[in-house]
């Protein structure tokens, strides 16, 4: 066999070097692109780059959201913590973009900055988010700092601006969630602990703080997530209390507090001017009020609906003479022996919906009261998922969804893993469970789109362990989480995401514009969209 000579070694050599390249130029790119995609769920590959929506929609989203009344909020697709007064969780406006009759795609892409325990997303104009978070803290430990308000780009995550208002590690104190609203000036209104603040929505300046007074309740013990706004722009305040002798931070220590059997003392309702912070009026409540409250109109008057250990309340404000008070004919006394507290209630025509085990039970189901507004004493109670077997636990902490031009409520108890649909009769409050599927969430459930299109969105929790019992499961955080958008009507799936990170506890789903939908999180948010999936 000849010996190479040296011309050809190389010539063997430069072919070697130019295949190297070649091949090498082609093959790098491949690999580079694995390792940037290790880690991302197929949702994220899909959509590889943040997610703008449909672009085109944008303008008619926000003329038909503006068409829709919400006095004291931005007008905008969800100017409000979940989208009006009501906390109704109704977005007409927001866009399904997915096919309602074929398969569908899931994109997915999470926000370019971190934002630790976000909570709530709010839109401005189209094209800006306001996140609050920062407020979800473990129950021992190192605190992470927060609360805070920030200001991001709405299709990157990009921050704008981050105000933080207090590090519990400095101070010491208790905090647990906060909420967020944009007021009509463009400004955001903050309440956290005792506090208040009045937030520049352009620069993220502090413009005022103050305090607020908390009644029989050591300030310690108090935390006023609960903002809301009346009418006639007057924010009403209701804040949530912590178990005596519970020094846990965090709103999980509530909910375990209550569950271990401590005491919870008694909640606080205060009125203050949205543009000073003065406080107008306040006035104690007769017991712990955990969830949420919403205001409506009764009568010509403005009435605050207030779930609380027993059932619920209401209150009404006078802007004329600024004063609360409590409008002792109409009390709901609707607890069953062995339920604990009523949720955020829910208007529906006539009927206040009350749905019952926010704080869980492990001896009676959760069930679903209508109470009409002129008559507390006319009820109607469904318990949609039956009672409870052996060995179960209902936690139903999410409010009723409610579609008033359906008629339709919305039920889910994350214990016992279920989500139903229920049909109420306007005339006489009777209730009908249309149908009932498996789905954990304690998200809030937001509706999308039109009448005869309606969309709910849910989230849908995955054990890790799934011998794990369901308790320790919630309180761990040892699960995964998805969104799932469904037929209102029907409960019929039409498109699921991939499974995250969880959502952050007591926050929720947000529609966002171009049929995008926000998920918040520990680690900042996640933005997707359905598409009708492409055919091959």
């Amino acid at each position: 066999m000849k010996k190479p000579t040296l011309i050809t070694l190389i010539v063997g050599v430069v072919i070697g070097a130019i295949a190297y390249k070649l091949l090498w130029t082609a093959v790098a790119p491949k690999i580079e692109h694995r390792i940037e995609q290790a880690g991302l769920t197929e949702n994220e590959k899909a959509a590889n780059g943040p997610l703008p929506g449909d672009v085109s929609l944008y303008a008619k989203e926000l003329a038909a959201q503006q068409k829709i009344p919400t006095p004291g909020y931005y007008s905008s697709l969800n100017g409000a913590e979940i989208s009006d007064s009501q906390r109704s969780g109704f977005f007409p406006a927001a866009t399904f973009t997915g096919s309602w009759d074929g398969p569908n795609q899931v994109f997915a892409w999470r926000s370019e900055d971190d934002y630790q325990a976000t909570a709530y997303i709010n839109n401005r104009k189209p094209g800006e988010l306001y996140i609050g978070g920062g407020a979800n803290p473990p129950l021992t430990g190192i605190v992470p700092a927060g609360p805070y308000i920030a200001k991001a780009d709405a299709t990157t995550g990009r921050q704008i601006w981050r105000t933080y208002v207090e590090n519990a590690n400095a101070s010491g104190k208790w905090f647990g969630a906060i909420n967020l609203n944009i007021l009509p000036s463009g400004n955001i209104v903050l309440a956290w602990e005792n506090n208040i603040a009045l937030i520049d929505g352009d620069s993220g300046l502090i413009l005022k703080r103050t305090s607020l007074p908390t009644g029989d309740t050591p300030p310690e013990q108090s935390n006023y997530k609960h903002v809301t706004i009346a009418p006639d722009g007057t924010l009403i305040l209701k804040n949530q209390t912590r178990p005596n002798d519970y020094p846990y931070q965090g709103t999980m220590a509530i909910i375990r507090g209550v569950v271990e059997g401590h005491t919870q003392p008694n909640s606080h309702l205060c009125a203050v001017n949205p543009d000073t912070l003065e406080l107008l009026d306040d006035i104690s409540l007769p017991e712990p009020a955990t969830a949420p409250f919403i205001i409506d109109r009764f009568e010509g008057k403005i009435a605050c609906y207030i779930g609380v250990n027993s059932g619920a309340l209401r209150y009404f404000w006078d802007p004329a003479t600024q004063q609360l008070a409590q409008d002792k004919t109409w009390v709901a006394s609707v607890m069953q022996k062995g339920q604990s507290c009523a949720d955020a209630p829910t208007m529906l025509g006539e009927w206040v919906i009350l749905q019952l085990n926010g704080l869980g039970s492990d001896t009676m189901s959760s069930s679903v009261v209508a109470v009409h507004e002129k008559d507390s004493s006319r009820t109607n109670v469904i318990f949609p998922f039956g009672q409870l077997k052996k060995g179960e636990w209902s936690f139903a902490p999410p409010k009723a969804g409610a579609d008033l031009e359906n008629n339709m409520i919305y039920s889910a108890d994350m214990g016992i893993g279920k989500l139903a649909g229920i049909k109420l009769d306007p005339a006489t409050g009777g209730m009908q469970t249309v149908f009932v599927v498996d789905d954990m969430t304690t998200a809030f459930m937001p509706l999308i789109g039109p009448k005869d299109k309606r969309v709910l969105l849910a989230s849908n929790m995955k054990k890790n362990v799934s011998a794990e019992p369901i308790k320790a499961t919630l309180f761990t955080a040892n699960y995964k989480e998805q969104v799932t958008w469904r037929d209102a009507a029907s409960g019929r799936l039409l498109a699921a995401s991939d499974f995250f990170e969880p959502m952050t506890f007591g926050s929720l789903l947000t529609p966002g514009y171009g049929g995008r939908v926000h998920y918040s999180s520990g680690k900042g948010f996640i933005t997707l969209q359905v598409m009708p999936a492409k055919t091959k």
